[in-house]
């Protein structure tokens, strides 16, 4: 049983590790999301945002952290987005 687990069943709090912290996660969603253009980057990025929301609250996260953490996980994703843009810019 891991640390958290134990924890969690003693009384205590579990947390998680944001998601937007998680800089390989933020980093292919990135360059994902920049592959897809449209209706198709829209369905996209809400498969993929549900999908990770969906995975915090099987694992035990609250809804409203939930909702935190999706909400900083685009707003990386999005830093990434404008940082990829404008290393291609000044490529040329």
């Amino acid at each position: 049983m891991s640390v958290d687990a134990r924890s969690a069943e003693a009384g205590g709090s579990l947390s998680f590790f944001p998601l937007h912290m998680r800089r390989d996660l933020v980093r292919k969603a990135a360059h994902d999301l920049d592959r897809h253009h449209g209706e198709a980057a829209v369905d996209f990025w809400k498969t993929t945002c549900r999908a990770l929301g969906a995975d915090l609250v099987a694992r035990g996260c609250p809804e409203d952290e939930m909702r935190t953490q999706i909400m900083d996980f685009q707003l990386a994703v999005q830093m990434e987005l404008m940082t990829l843009h404008r290393e291609q810019m000044a490529q040329g």
